[in-house]
Protein backbone atom coordinates (compact mmCIF):
# COMPACT_ATOMS: atom_id res chain seq x y z
CA UNK A 1 0.00 0.00 0.00
CA UNK A 2 3.07 2.33 1.36
CA UNK A 3 4.34 1.97 -2.75
CA UNK A 4 0.82 3.26 -3.89
CA UNK A 5 0.46 6.18 -1.78
CA UNK A 6 3.18 8.52 -2.64
CA UNK A 7 2.69 8.56 -6.79
CA UNK A 8 -1.16 9.25 -5.41
CA UNK A 9 -0.39 12.10 -3.37
CA UNK A 10 2.23 13.57 -6.52
CA UNK A 11 -0.53 13.20 -8.63
CA UNK A 12 -2.84 15.39 -6.40
CA UNK A 13 -0.23 17.87 -6.47
CA UNK A 14 0.33 18.00 -9.86
CA UNK A 15 -3.47 18.17 -11.88
CA UNK A 16 -2.93 21.02 -13.56
CA UNK A 17 -0.16 19.62 -15.66
CA UNK A 18 -1.02 17.79 -19.14
CA UNK A 19 -0.81 14.28 -19.06
CA UNK A 20 1.91 14.43 -21.16
CA UNK A 21 3.63 15.60 -17.94
CA UNK A 22 2.32 13.20 -15.69
CA UNK A 23 3.29 10.28 -17.84
CA UNK A 24 6.85 11.35 -17.66
CA UNK A 25 7.15 11.91 -13.92
CA UNK A 26 5.37 8.35 -13.47
CA UNK A 27 8.11 7.06 -15.69
CA UNK A 28 11.18 8.97 -13.84
CA UNK A 29 9.84 7.19 -10.90
CA UNK A 30 9.31 4.09 -12.16
CA UNK A 31 13.05 3.78 -13.29
CA UNK A 32 14.45 5.44 -10.00
CA UNK A 33 12.56 2.63 -8.50
CA UNK A 34 13.93 0.04 -10.43
CA UNK A 35 17.41 1.81 -9.78
CA UNK A 36 16.78 1.49 -6.08
CA UNK A 37 15.85 -2.06 -6.52
CA UNK A 38 18.97 -3.07 -8.74
CA UNK A 39 21.15 -1.33 -6.25
CA UNK A 40 19.59 -3.26 -3.49
CA UNK A 41 20.52 -6.82 -5.53
CA UNK A 42 23.37 -5.94 -6.05
CA UNK A 43 24.69 -4.93 -3.00
CA UNK A 44 23.07 -8.05 -0.95
CA UNK A 45 24.84 -10.11 -4.28
CA UNK A 46 28.27 -8.18 -3.02
CA UNK A 47 27.76 -9.31 0.47
CA UNK A 48 26.98 -12.67 0.20
CA UNK A 49 30.18 -12.92 -2.49
CA UNK A 50 32.27 -11.25 0.32
CA UNK A 51 30.94 -13.19 3.06
CA UNK A 52 32.28 -16.53 1.42
CA UNK A 53 36.25 -15.19 1.70
CA UNK A 54 35.11 -15.89 5.59
CA UNK A 55 32.68 -18.90 5.86
CA UNK A 56 34.29 -20.95 2.76
CA UNK A 57 37.38 -22.38 3.21
CA UNK A 58 38.23 -23.48 -0.09
CA UNK A 59 38.15 -19.16 -0.88
CA UNK A 60 41.17 -19.23 1.09
CA UNK A 61 42.95 -15.78 -0.58
CA UNK A 62 43.57 -14.46 2.78
CA UNK A 63 46.84 -12.40 3.03
CA UNK A 64 46.64 -11.83 7.13
CA UNK A 65 46.01 -13.65 10.23
CA UNK A 66 44.74 -12.50 13.55
CA UNK A 67 45.17 -15.19 16.24
CA UNK A 68 42.34 -15.03 18.72
CA UNK A 69 41.96 -17.42 22.02
CA UNK A 70 44.27 -19.51 19.79
CA UNK A 71 42.73 -19.74 16.49
CA UNK A 72 44.17 -17.97 14.00
CA UNK A 73 41.29 -15.96 11.44
CA UNK A 74 42.88 -15.51 7.83
CA UNK A 75 41.93 -12.11 6.68
CA UNK A 76 42.39 -9.81 3.81
CA UNK A 77 44.06 -6.55 4.68
CA UNK A 78 43.03 -4.64 2.10
CA UNK A 79 38.75 -5.28 2.91
CA UNK A 80 40.13 -4.17 6.79
CA UNK A 81 41.85 -1.41 5.70
CA UNK A 82 38.82 -0.29 3.85
CA UNK A 83 36.14 -0.36 6.45
CA UNK A 84 38.73 0.59 9.60
CA UNK A 85 40.72 3.23 10.24
CA UNK A 86 42.72 1.14 13.08
CA UNK A 87 43.51 -1.20 10.37
CA UNK A 88 44.48 0.89 7.76
CA UNK A 89 47.00 2.81 9.93
CA UNK A 90 48.23 -0.50 11.41
CA UNK A 91 48.37 -2.02 7.70
CA UNK A 92 50.18 0.90 6.57
CA UNK A 93 52.66 1.01 10.10
CA UNK A 94 53.88 -2.43 10.07
CA UNK A 95 53.56 -5.50 8.90
CA UNK A 96 53.59 -8.11 12.02
CA UNK A 97 55.43 -10.86 12.64
CA UNK A 98 56.12 -12.62 9.40
CA UNK A 99 55.72 -16.12 9.18
CA UNK A 100 58.10 -18.46 6.57
CA UNK A 101 55.73 -17.76 4.09
CA UNK A 102 55.77 -14.02 4.45
CA UNK A 103 52.11 -13.71 5.76
CA UNK A 104 52.08 -11.09 8.32
CA UNK A 105 50.76 -12.48 11.77
CA UNK A 106 48.90 -10.59 14.32
CA UNK A 107 47.76 -11.45 18.15
CA UNK A 108 44.41 -9.94 19.53
CA UNK A 109 45.52 -9.49 22.66
CA UNK A 110 48.58 -6.89 21.50
CA UNK A 111 45.88 -5.26 19.33
CA UNK A 112 43.85 -3.95 22.49
CA UNK A 113 45.17 -0.94 24.85
CA UNK A 114 42.47 -1.86 26.71
CA UNK A 115 39.58 -5.15 27.11
CA UNK A 116 38.88 -8.50 25.73
CA UNK A 117 37.95 -9.71 22.32
CA UNK A 118 36.71 -13.26 22.02
CA UNK A 119 37.23 -15.26 18.95
CA UNK A 120 33.43 -15.62 18.65
CA UNK A 121 32.48 -12.15 19.02
CA UNK A 122 36.04 -11.02 16.47
CA UNK A 123 34.64 -13.28 13.90
CA UNK A 124 30.79 -11.06 14.27
CA UNK A 125 32.80 -8.12 13.77
CA UNK A 126 34.95 -9.33 11.00
CA UNK A 127 32.00 -10.81 9.40
CA UNK A 128 30.01 -7.16 9.46
CA UNK A 129 33.19 -5.71 7.91
CA UNK A 130 33.00 -7.66 5.14
CA UNK A 131 29.54 -8.09 4.54
CA UNK A 132 27.81 -4.52 6.16
CA UNK A 133 25.24 -6.96 8.02
CA UNK A 134 25.29 -7.98 11.69
CA UNK A 135 24.74 -11.87 12.53
CA UNK A 136 22.88 -12.92 15.66
CA UNK A 137 25.52 -13.92 19.16
CA UNK A 138 25.70 -17.43 18.99
CA UNK A 139 23.88 -18.92 22.14
CA UNK A 140 26.82 -20.96 23.14
CA UNK A 141 28.58 -17.52 24.60
CA UNK A 142 25.88 -14.88 24.99
CA UNK A 143 23.65 -16.62 27.35
CA UNK A 144 23.91 -18.92 30.18
CA UNK A 145 23.59 -22.37 31.47
CA UNK A 146 20.67 -21.29 34.16
CA UNK A 147 17.43 -23.21 32.61
CA UNK A 148 15.06 -19.94 34.16
CA UNK A 149 17.00 -17.37 33.41
CA UNK A 150 15.88 -15.30 30.24
CA UNK A 151 18.73 -14.10 29.08
CA UNK A 152 17.85 -10.56 28.93
CA UNK A 153 20.74 -9.24 31.47
CA UNK A 154 23.01 -12.20 32.27
CA UNK A 155 26.48 -12.18 32.82
CA UNK A 156 27.38 -14.09 29.60
CA UNK A 157 24.89 -11.39 27.56
CA UNK A 158 26.40 -8.21 28.67
CA UNK A 159 30.44 -9.61 28.65
CA UNK A 160 29.12 -10.15 24.79
CA UNK A 161 27.65 -7.15 24.63
CA UNK A 162 30.94 -5.51 26.00
CA UNK A 163 33.23 -7.88 23.77
CA UNK A 164 31.55 -6.11 20.66
CA UNK A 165 31.83 -3.19 22.12
CA UNK A 166 35.25 -2.88 22.73
CA UNK A 167 35.95 -4.31 19.04
CA UNK A 168 33.84 -1.54 17.55
CA UNK A 169 35.77 0.78 19.71
CA UNK A 170 39.18 0.32 19.53
CA UNK A 171 38.66 -0.84 15.94
CA UNK A 172 37.07 2.23 14.99
CA UNK A 173 33.56 1.49 13.53
CA UNK A 174 31.79 4.13 14.65
CA UNK A 175 28.05 3.27 13.55
CA UNK A 176 28.55 -0.14 15.44
CA UNK A 177 30.06 1.77 18.78
CA UNK A 178 26.57 3.45 18.33
CA UNK A 179 24.54 0.55 17.89
CA UNK A 180 26.25 -1.41 21.17
CA UNK A 181 26.29 2.14 23.11
CA UNK A 182 22.42 2.06 22.81
CA UNK A 183 22.44 -2.03 23.56
CA UNK A 184 24.57 -1.41 26.76
CA UNK A 185 21.92 0.99 27.96
CA UNK A 186 19.02 -1.16 27.29
CA UNK A 187 21.23 -3.36 30.59
CA UNK A 188 21.15 -0.68 32.66
CA UNK A 189 17.93 -1.12 34.29
CA UNK A 190 18.12 -4.88 34.14
CA UNK A 191 21.29 -6.31 35.10
CA UNK A 192 22.52 -6.72 38.89
CA UNK A 193 24.49 -4.23 40.31
CA UNK A 194 27.82 -6.24 39.92
CA UNK A 195 26.74 -6.78 36.39
CA UNK A 196 27.14 -3.37 36.10
CA UNK A 197 30.65 -3.15 36.78
CA UNK A 198 32.33 -4.37 32.84
CA UNK A 199 29.21 -2.49 31.39
CA UNK A 200 30.84 1.16 33.02
CA UNK A 201 34.84 -0.10 32.50
CA UNK A 202 33.86 -0.66 29.28
CA UNK A 203 31.83 2.63 28.65
CA UNK A 204 35.03 4.54 30.44
CA UNK A 205 37.49 3.00 28.19
CA UNK A 206 35.47 3.88 24.97
CA UNK A 207 34.81 7.51 26.65
CA UNK A 208 31.17 6.95 25.64
CA UNK A 209 29.93 9.72 28.34
CA UNK A 210 26.53 9.24 28.11
CA UNK A 211 26.66 5.86 29.02
CA UNK A 212 28.84 6.22 31.60
CA UNK A 213 27.12 8.77 33.33
CA UNK A 214 23.97 6.21 33.57
CA UNK A 215 25.94 3.40 35.17
CA UNK A 216 27.55 5.71 37.66
CA UNK A 217 23.68 7.16 38.69
CA UNK A 218 23.17 3.83 39.23
CA UNK A 219 25.67 2.14 40.93
CA UNK A 220 25.72 5.71 43.67
CA UNK A 221 21.75 4.77 44.08
CA UNK A 222 22.49 0.78 44.39
CA UNK A 223 23.89 -0.95 47.99
CA UNK A 224 26.89 -1.83 45.58
CA UNK A 225 29.80 -2.03 48.35
CA UNK A 226 32.76 0.71 48.37
CA UNK A 227 35.28 -2.12 48.49
CA UNK A 228 34.02 -3.30 44.85
CA UNK A 229 33.95 0.21 43.75
CA UNK A 230 37.47 0.59 44.81
CA UNK A 231 38.92 -2.10 43.75
CA UNK A 232 37.08 -2.93 40.30
CA UNK A 233 36.10 0.19 38.84
CA UNK A 234 38.76 2.93 37.57
CA UNK A 235 40.17 5.58 40.61
CA UNK A 236 38.58 8.32 38.82
CA UNK A 237 35.00 6.97 38.47
CA UNK A 238 35.02 5.11 41.87
CA UNK A 239 35.94 8.40 43.61
CA UNK A 240 32.63 9.89 41.57
CA UNK A 241 30.10 7.38 43.15
CA UNK A 242 31.81 7.78 46.50
CA UNK A 243 31.01 11.52 46.14
CA UNK A 244 27.90 11.14 44.50
CA UNK A 245 27.03 9.23 47.78
CA UNK A 246 27.99 11.24 50.29
CA UNK A 247 25.55 14.48 48.81
CA UNK A 248 22.85 12.25 49.13
CA UNK A 249 23.86 11.25 52.72
CA UNK A 250 21.32 12.40 55.74
CA UNK A 251 22.80 15.42 58.17
CA UNK A 252 22.64 12.33 60.65
CA UNK A 253 24.85 10.01 58.58
CA UNK A 254 27.42 13.10 57.97
CA UNK A 255 27.28 13.21 62.14
CA UNK A 256 28.85 9.92 62.60
CA UNK A 257 30.82 10.03 59.60
CA UNK A 258 34.15 10.71 61.66
CA UNK A 259 33.35 7.47 63.61
CA UNK A 260 32.97 5.65 60.26
CA UNK A 261 35.89 6.72 58.88
CA UNK A 262 38.20 5.23 62.04
CA UNK A 263 36.39 1.99 61.88
CA UNK A 264 36.68 1.80 58.18
CA UNK A 265 40.23 2.75 58.63
CA UNK A 266 41.02 0.22 60.59
CA UNK A 267 38.87 -2.48 58.29
CA UNK A 268 40.99 -1.48 55.31
CA UNK A 269 44.44 -2.85 57.14
CA UNK A 270 42.80 -5.88 57.45
CA UNK A 271 41.93 -5.63 53.84
CA UNK A 272 45.53 -4.86 52.87
CA UNK A 273 47.28 -7.22 55.28
CA UNK A 274 45.24 -9.70 53.09
CA UNK A 275 46.30 -8.06 49.86
CA UNK A 276 49.82 -8.83 51.16
CA UNK A 277 49.14 -12.58 51.76
CA UNK A 278 49.79 -11.39 55.83
CA UNK A 279 47.92 -13.08 58.09
CA UNK A 280 50.23 -12.89 60.33
CA UNK A 281 49.55 -9.41 60.63
CA UNK A 282 45.92 -9.84 60.45
CA UNK A 283 45.85 -11.42 63.68
CA UNK A 284 47.75 -8.74 65.35
CA UNK A 285 45.34 -5.89 63.80
CA UNK A 286 42.30 -7.76 65.45
CA UNK A 287 44.21 -8.06 68.81
CA UNK A 288 44.75 -4.15 68.73
CA UNK A 289 41.19 -2.95 68.16
CA UNK A 290 38.00 -4.28 68.27
CA UNK A 291 37.18 -5.10 64.75
CA UNK A 292 36.43 -8.65 64.09
CA UNK A 293 37.26 -10.91 61.19
CA UNK A 294 33.36 -10.83 60.85
CA UNK A 295 33.18 -7.00 61.38
CA UNK A 296 35.53 -6.71 58.47
CA UNK A 297 33.81 -9.07 56.25
CA UNK A 298 37.41 -10.60 56.00
CA UNK A 299 36.08 -13.92 54.47
CA UNK A 300 34.17 -12.42 52.10
CA UNK A 301 37.42 -10.16 50.86
CA UNK A 302 39.73 -12.56 50.53
CA UNK A 303 37.42 -15.10 48.82
CA UNK A 304 36.90 -12.24 45.95
CA UNK A 305 40.73 -11.23 46.04
CA UNK A 306 42.70 -13.37 47.39
CA UNK A 307 44.74 -17.10 46.31
CA UNK A 308 43.65 -19.78 48.04
CA UNK A 309 46.69 -20.28 50.17
CA UNK A 310 45.55 -16.83 52.41
CA UNK A 311 41.29 -17.89 52.18
CA UNK A 312 42.61 -21.66 53.80
CA UNK A 313 44.58 -19.62 56.60
CA UNK A 314 42.01 -17.61 57.29
CA UNK A 315 39.43 -20.11 57.86
CA UNK A 316 42.35 -22.22 60.20
CA UNK A 317 42.21 -19.09 62.40
CA UNK A 318 38.35 -20.08 63.10
CA UNK A 319 36.95 -16.57 64.07
CA UNK A 320 34.93 -16.20 61.20
CA UNK A 321 31.87 -17.07 60.49
CA UNK A 322 31.45 -19.02 57.10
CA UNK A 323 27.85 -18.59 56.73
CA UNK A 324 27.96 -14.84 57.93
CA UNK A 325 26.24 -12.27 55.32
CA UNK A 326 27.72 -9.20 54.36
CA UNK A 327 25.49 -5.66 53.78
CA UNK A 328 23.94 -7.34 50.35
CA UNK A 329 23.23 -10.58 51.91
CA UNK A 330 25.65 -12.40 50.33
CA UNK A 331 27.42 -15.11 52.48
CA UNK A 332 31.01 -16.45 51.73
CA UNK A 333 30.06 -18.73 49.61
CA UNK A 334 27.97 -16.78 47.20
CA UNK A 335 31.02 -14.43 46.49
CA UNK A 336 32.80 -17.48 45.83
CA UNK A 337 30.59 -18.47 43.56
CA UNK A 338 31.17 -15.39 41.60
CA UNK A 339 34.72 -16.12 41.26
CA UNK A 340 33.79 -19.32 40.26
CA UNK A 341 37.25 -20.79 41.83
CA UNK A 342 36.27 -24.42 43.00
CA UNK A 343 39.51 -24.79 45.81
CA UNK A 344 38.03 -21.80 47.40
CA UNK A 345 34.40 -22.87 46.80
CA UNK A 346 35.80 -26.65 48.37
CA UNK A 347 37.24 -25.16 51.29
CA UNK A 348 34.19 -22.65 52.33
CA UNK A 349 32.08 -26.32 51.90
CA UNK A 350 34.82 -28.36 53.80
CA UNK A 351 34.50 -25.88 57.17
CA UNK A 352 30.46 -26.08 56.69
CA UNK A 353 29.42 -23.21 54.24
CA UNK A 354 25.66 -24.13 53.26
CA UNK A 355 24.71 -24.04 49.89
CA UNK A 356 21.21 -23.48 50.71
CA UNK A 357 21.96 -20.58 51.57
CA UNK A 358 19.59 -17.71 49.22
CA UNK A 359 20.26 -14.12 48.51
CA UNK A 360 17.84 -11.93 48.78
CA UNK A 361 16.71 -12.43 45.30
CA UNK A 362 16.53 -15.91 45.92
CA UNK A 363 19.74 -17.12 44.10
CA UNK A 364 21.55 -20.12 45.78
CA UNK A 365 25.36 -20.21 45.30
CA UNK A 366 24.69 -22.86 42.39
CA UNK A 367 22.18 -20.51 40.84
CA UNK A 368 24.50 -17.99 40.79
CA UNK A 369 27.44 -20.32 39.09
CA UNK A 370 25.14 -20.53 36.41
CA UNK A 371 24.12 -17.79 36.12
CA UNK A 372 27.86 -16.79 35.16
CA UNK A 373 28.59 -19.51 32.80
CA UNK A 374 28.70 -19.74 29.20
CA UNK A 375 27.59 -23.24 27.49
CA UNK A 376 30.47 -23.25 25.61
CA UNK A 377 32.76 -23.58 28.96
CA UNK A 378 30.17 -24.98 30.14
CA UNK A 379 30.87 -28.39 27.92
CA UNK A 380 34.36 -27.61 27.42
CA UNK A 381 35.98 -30.85 26.92
CA UNK A 382 39.06 -31.41 28.98
CA UNK A 383 42.12 -33.12 27.44
CA UNK A 384 43.74 -35.61 29.65
CA UNK A 385 46.65 -33.85 31.64
CA UNK A 386 45.13 -30.75 31.07
CA UNK A 387 43.67 -28.51 33.77
CA UNK A 388 39.83 -29.09 34.65
CA UNK A 389 37.38 -27.40 33.72
CA UNK A 390 36.77 -24.86 36.33
CA UNK A 391 33.45 -23.82 35.34
CA UNK A 392 31.53 -27.55 35.18
CA UNK A 393 33.35 -28.26 37.85
CA UNK A 394 32.15 -25.49 40.54
CA UNK A 395 28.30 -26.23 39.43
CA UNK A 396 29.08 -30.21 39.70
CA UNK A 397 30.46 -28.93 43.47
CA UNK A 398 27.27 -27.47 44.46
CA UNK A 399 24.81 -29.36 42.89
CA UNK A 400 26.62 -32.60 44.79
CA UNK A 401 26.44 -30.38 48.06
CA UNK A 402 22.91 -29.37 47.86
CA UNK A 403 21.72 -32.98 46.87
CA UNK A 404 23.95 -34.46 50.53
CA UNK A 405 22.43 -32.45 52.45
CA UNK A 406 18.75 -31.52 51.44
CA UNK A 407 17.53 -30.32 54.96
CA UNK A 408 20.41 -28.24 54.98
CA UNK A 409 19.25 -24.39 55.27
CA UNK A 410 19.08 -21.40 57.45
CA UNK A 411 16.66 -20.20 60.06
CA UNK A 412 17.01 -16.72 58.61
CA UNK A 413 15.40 -17.36 55.40
CA UNK A 414 11.76 -15.75 55.10
CA UNK A 415 9.17 -18.40 55.28
CA UNK A 416 8.06 -17.85 51.49
CA UNK A 417 11.37 -18.87 50.63
CA UNK A 418 11.95 -21.30 52.81
CA UNK A 419 9.11 -22.84 51.39
CA UNK A 420 9.72 -22.71 48.23
CA UNK A 421 13.67 -23.71 48.84
CA UNK A 422 11.66 -26.66 50.76
CA UNK A 423 9.99 -27.49 47.36
CA UNK A 424 12.83 -27.87 45.61
CA UNK A 425 14.74 -30.01 48.01
CA UNK A 426 11.15 -32.33 48.04
CA UNK A 427 11.00 -32.60 44.60
CA UNK A 428 13.85 -34.07 44.14
CA UNK A 429 14.08 -36.66 46.68
CA UNK A 430 10.37 -37.28 45.44
CA UNK A 431 11.93 -37.54 41.47
CA UNK A 432 14.54 -39.94 43.11
CA UNK A 433 12.41 -42.22 44.93
CA UNK A 434 10.01 -42.26 41.95
CA UNK A 435 12.80 -43.39 39.73
CA UNK A 436 14.01 -45.86 41.81
CA UNK A 437 10.69 -47.41 41.95
CA UNK A 438 10.93 -47.45 38.16
CA UNK A 439 14.43 -48.91 37.84
CA UNK A 440 14.15 -50.75 41.58
CA UNK A 441 10.56 -51.63 42.42
CA UNK A 442 11.54 -54.27 44.65
CA UNK A 443 14.13 -52.37 46.37
CA UNK A 444 12.04 -49.08 46.50
CA UNK A 445 9.54 -51.14 47.67
CA UNK A 446 11.12 -52.75 50.72
CA UNK A 447 13.31 -49.19 51.76
CA UNK A 448 10.44 -47.28 51.83
CA UNK A 449 8.64 -49.91 53.89
CA UNK A 450 12.03 -50.15 56.05
CA UNK A 451 11.40 -45.74 56.39
CA UNK A 452 7.55 -46.41 56.63
CA UNK A 453 7.44 -43.35 54.18
CA UNK A 454 3.80 -43.09 53.20
CA UNK A 455 2.49 -43.94 50.00
CA UNK A 456 0.08 -41.30 49.11
CA UNK A 457 2.22 -39.40 47.33
CA UNK A 458 4.86 -41.22 46.32
CA UNK A 459 4.65 -39.80 42.35
CA UNK A 460 4.80 -36.20 43.16
CA UNK A 461 7.88 -35.82 41.60
CA UNK A 462 6.74 -37.03 38.58
CA UNK A 463 2.97 -35.79 38.55
CA UNK A 464 2.87 -32.82 40.51
CA UNK A 465 0.34 -31.93 38.09
CA UNK A 466 -1.84 -33.96 39.26
CA UNK A 467 -2.30 -32.78 42.50
CA UNK A 468 -0.34 -34.41 45.59
CA UNK A 469 -0.12 -34.70 48.80
CA UNK A 470 3.45 -34.35 47.94
CA UNK A 471 3.01 -30.92 46.15
CA UNK A 472 3.83 -28.07 47.88
CA UNK A 473 1.72 -25.71 45.06
CA UNK A 474 -1.31 -26.91 46.69
CA UNK A 475 -3.66 -24.34 48.57
CA UNK A 476 -5.20 -25.41 51.68
CA UNK A 477 -7.35 -22.28 53.23
CA UNK A 478 -7.28 -24.13 56.88
CA UNK A 479 -3.98 -24.91 56.77
CA UNK A 480 -1.07 -22.26 58.48
CA UNK A 481 1.96 -21.43 57.61
CA UNK A 482 3.41 -23.54 60.01
CA UNK A 483 1.11 -26.61 59.73
CA UNK A 484 2.12 -26.74 56.27
CA UNK A 485 5.73 -26.71 57.25
CA UNK A 486 5.60 -29.47 59.30
CA UNK A 487 3.81 -31.42 57.07
CA UNK A 488 6.29 -31.08 54.53
CA UNK A 489 9.02 -31.72 56.82
CA UNK A 490 7.51 -35.00 57.28
CA UNK A 491 7.55 -36.25 54.36
CA UNK A 492 11.08 -34.81 53.33
CA UNK A 493 11.92 -36.81 56.31
CA UNK A 494 10.69 -40.34 54.90
CA UNK A 495 11.82 -39.79 51.77
CA UNK A 496 15.32 -39.00 53.30
CA UNK A 497 14.93 -42.36 55.20
CA UNK A 498 14.13 -44.08 52.26
CA UNK A 499 17.22 -42.71 50.33
CA UNK A 500 19.52 -43.52 53.28
CA UNK A 501 18.14 -47.33 53.65
CA UNK A 502 19.08 -47.64 49.98
CA UNK A 503 21.94 -46.41 50.16
CA UNK A 504 23.39 -48.55 53.20
CA UNK A 505 21.37 -52.01 52.01
CA UNK A 506 21.60 -51.31 47.69
CA UNK A 507 24.54 -49.03 47.53
CA UNK A 508 24.75 -50.56 43.86
CA UNK A 509 21.40 -49.49 42.53
CA UNK A 510 21.79 -46.30 44.73
CA UNK A 511 25.20 -45.43 42.76
CA UNK A 512 23.17 -46.00 39.80
CA UNK A 513 20.22 -43.75 40.35
CA UNK A 514 22.75 -40.84 41.68
CA UNK A 515 24.24 -41.34 38.20
CA UNK A 516 21.10 -40.95 36.40
CA UNK A 517 19.61 -38.31 38.69
CA UNK A 518 23.59 -36.22 38.77
CA UNK A 519 23.91 -37.11 34.66
CA UNK A 520 21.64 -38.32 32.69
CA UNK A 521 18.02 -37.02 33.58
CA UNK A 522 17.30 -33.96 31.46
CA UNK A 523 19.25 -35.87 28.67
CA UNK A 524 17.12 -39.44 28.82
CA UNK A 525 14.12 -37.94 30.35
CA UNK A 526 13.18 -36.47 26.64
CA UNK A 527 14.20 -39.29 24.61
CA UNK A 528 12.30 -37.38 21.28
CA UNK A 529 14.32 -33.95 21.82
CA UNK A 530 17.56 -32.98 19.47
CA UNK A 531 18.77 -34.02 16.59
CA UNK A 532 18.92 -37.74 14.80
CA UNK A 533 22.45 -38.08 15.77
CA UNK A 534 22.01 -36.62 19.63
CA UNK A 535 18.36 -38.67 19.51
CA UNK A 536 20.58 -42.20 18.79
CA UNK A 537 23.18 -41.34 21.27
CA UNK A 538 20.38 -40.93 23.72
CA UNK A 539 19.01 -44.12 22.91
CA UNK A 540 22.35 -46.12 23.14
CA UNK A 541 23.09 -44.35 26.79
CA UNK A 542 19.09 -45.60 27.35
CA UNK A 543 20.35 -49.28 26.70
CA UNK A 544 23.21 -49.23 28.66
CA UNK A 545 21.42 -47.46 31.48
CA UNK A 546 19.29 -50.35 31.10
CA UNK A 547 22.42 -52.79 31.52
CA UNK A 548 23.50 -50.56 34.57
CA UNK A 549 20.29 -51.46 36.64
CA UNK A 550 20.42 -55.02 36.19
CA UNK A 551 23.76 -55.79 36.87
CA UNK A 552 22.99 -53.39 39.96
CA UNK A 553 20.10 -55.31 40.83
CA UNK A 554 21.55 -58.43 40.35
CA UNK A 555 24.85 -57.51 42.87
CA UNK A 556 23.17 -55.78 45.18
CA UNK A 557 20.81 -59.58 45.72
CA UNK A 558 24.13 -61.77 45.61
CA UNK A 559 26.01 -59.58 48.39
CA UNK A 560 23.04 -59.64 50.00
CA UNK A 561 22.53 -63.38 49.90
CA UNK A 562 25.86 -64.11 50.86
CA UNK A 563 27.11 -61.30 52.99
CA UNK A 564 28.08 -63.34 56.79
CA UNK A 565 25.77 -60.97 58.55
CA UNK A 566 27.98 -60.55 61.12
CA UNK A 567 27.54 -57.40 61.99
CA UNK A 568 25.39 -56.28 65.20
CA UNK A 569 21.95 -58.34 65.44
CA UNK A 570 19.51 -55.79 64.65
CA UNK A 571 21.35 -54.94 61.69
CA UNK A 572 21.53 -58.94 60.95
CA UNK A 573 18.24 -59.12 61.35
CA UNK A 574 17.06 -56.10 58.89
CA UNK A 575 19.60 -58.05 56.25
CA UNK A 576 17.57 -61.03 57.13
CA UNK A 577 14.17 -59.72 56.38
CA UNK A 578 15.28 -57.41 53.13
CA UNK A 579 17.27 -60.69 51.93
CA UNK A 580 13.75 -63.06 52.47
CA UNK A 581 11.16 -60.48 51.05
CA UNK A 582 13.76 -59.97 47.78
CA UNK A 583 13.08 -64.23 47.77
CA UNK A 584 9.71 -63.64 47.54
CA UNK A 585 9.52 -60.82 45.33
Amino acid sequence: MANFSEPSSSLSFTSHLSNGSISHNISNSSGAEAGSSLEVISLKKLSSSLEQLLIDSTCDYSDADIVVEGTTIGVHRCILSARSKFFHELFRREKGSSEKEGKPKYCMSDLLPYGKVGYEAFLIFLSYLYTGKLKPSPMEVSTCVDNVCGHEACRPVISFAVELMYASSIFQVPELVSLFQRRLQNFVGKALVEDMIPILVAAFHCQLTQLVTQCVDRIARSDLDNISIEKELPHDVADEIKLLRRKSSSDEENNTEAVDAVREKRIKRIHMALDSDDVELVRLLLTESDITLNDANALHYAASYCDLKVVSEVLSLGLADVNLRNSRGYTVLHIAAMRKEPSVIMSMLAKGASALELTSDGQSAVSICRRLTRPKDYHAKTEQGQEANKDRLCIDILEREMRRNPMAGSASISSHTMIDDLHMKLLYLENRVAFARLFFPAEAKLAMDTAHAATASESAGLAASKGSNGNLREVDLNETPAMRNKRVRSRMEALMKTVEVGRRYFPNCSEVLDKFMEDDLPDLFYLEKGTPDEQKIKRIRFMELKEDVQRAFTKDKAEINLSGLSSSSSSSSLKDGISNKLRKL
